[in-house]
């Protein structure tokens, strides 16, 4: 028998509604952005034929891999045995669905016409990771929600391994797929590398449990519940590693690429001449996004401190946008080598670095996913007995103990 007692918050007090409010204006102006860039057309953007791919599918894309992550911590209760995250794996599902649904509104209501949806949906060309996608990620709401009501409801719990085991496999499939976008994509120099698919998983590991540490904070301390020293102590190892490896998979993919010579010249523009490709990478991605962090969860006091965590995630966070930022829109930005060992140039821009500045249309479209995410977990803390009323050191000793 569970000792944990779940229940919802009250959402009755006059700051919920204040942030349900922020957060549902947020979502409609990013809908209207999204509708007003289809209207007027797609010269209002800074996208081009050039950069196809802008900040919307940075933040899309960045919210379907945290999404993948999220789960993580409910993978670890069922998949590997660990009872003492058990109490946080109800919220962790729904994470995972909301961050998913939110990337997945950024990126349909960028097609130009939402109706092309309609397409993409009946008409595969299974040749297409495109194409795969479209079935990852509605199985993957579909799991993760099988996989919640196993946990939710009493009579399904003996379900609840079998049901977090599939949902395991699935994110990870989800997360290749991903990451396969971009290491199938040959004739990029940027992306061309198998590494892609495992370097999206662990990245996935890392901006979700970002994520999950800072909607978990916030939702115990705006509720006013009790969250132990304890969990977050494994919560803060567990970001630590991930953003080690991380880093090691960075240096791992740039090593490999500057041992071939076709690399040469994309590796050059990341690394030394790509203005602001190179700043977001080194100032953004390595020393904000990577070894501040590395540096808040491990080095004493910091890591003893509350608020260094949660700066920590938010850091995670800010690297992980960045670290996307260069791949996605960094990796467009150089121009294709269609000639090795041959200088081209043309009227249509070959041979020249693609300009990108993102749209303030494009920005508040990918703020809008992001509040539809917070939105969606919003209501349903509020809605269903989601958050354990309490996860002080004392009651998940109890628990972890009962359960085992």
């Amino acid at each position: 028998m569970e000792t944990t007692r779940f229940s919802s918050i009250e959402a009755k007090s006059i700051q919920y509604w204040i942030l349900l409010s922020a957060l549902g204006l947020a979502a409609l102006i990013g809908y209207l952005s999204a509708h007003h860039m289809d209207v007027e057309g797609h010269h209002i953007t800074g996208m081009s034929n050039q950069i196809i791919w802008g900040f919307p599918h940075v933040i899309a894309i960045f919210l379907i891999v945290a999404a993948s992550g999220a789960l993580n911590v409910a993978s670890i209760s069922s998949v590997f045995g660990k009872y003492d995250y058990k109490p946080l794996a109800r919220l962790s599902a729904l994470l995972a669905i909301a961050l998913l649904v939110g990337g997945l509104v950024i990126l349909v209501l960028d097609l130009g016409r939402p109706d092309r949806l309609i397409v993409a949906m009946t008409i595969y060309n299974f040749k297409s990771i495109f194409a795969w996608n479209i079935f990852l990620y509605t199985g993957f709401i579909i799991i993760t929600g099988i996989y919640l009501w196993m946990m939710m409801e009493r009579k399904m719990n003996k379900f609840t391994k079998p049901a977090g085991f599939l949902a395991f496999i699935w994110r990870l499939i989800l997360t290749t797929g991903t990451g396969s976008i971009f290491g199938f994509l040959v004739a990029r120099q940027a992306y061309d590398a198998a590494i892609m698919a495992p370097m999206f998983i662990i990245m996935s590991f890392a901006f979700g449990l970002a994520v999950f540490i800072l909607v978990l904070q916030a939702s115990y301390a705006w509720t006013h519940r009790s969250l132990g020293d304890a969990m977050l102590d494994k919560l803060r190892k567990l970001l630590g590693i991930f953003v080690s490896a991380i880093l090691y998979f960075v240096i791992a993919k740039h090593l490999t690429n500057l041992y071939a010579t076709e690399h040469h010249g994309i590796e050059a523009f990341i690394l030394l001449n790509g203005g602001i490709y190179t700043f977001l990478f080194w100032g953004v991605q390595i020393v904000v996004g990577s070894l501040i962090p590395l540096a808040l969860v491990f080095i004493k006091p910091m890591s003893q401190c509350r608020n260094c965590l949660s700066i920590a995630s938010v850091l995670v966070i800010i690297g992980g946008l960045a670290q996307l930022y260069v791949i996605i829109v960094g990796g467009q930005a150089y121009p294709l080598d269609m000639f090795p060992g041959y200088e081209v140039s043309s009227s249509f821009f070959d041979g020249v670095v693609a300009e990108y500045s993102p749209s303030i249309w494009e920005i508040l479209l990918g703020i809008g996913g992001i509040s539809i995410a917070l939105l969606i977990v919003t209501v349903s803390v509020a809605v269903l007995d989601f958050l354990p009323e309490s996860l002080s050191d004392k009651a998940l000793k109890l628990d972890t103990a009962k359960a085992s």
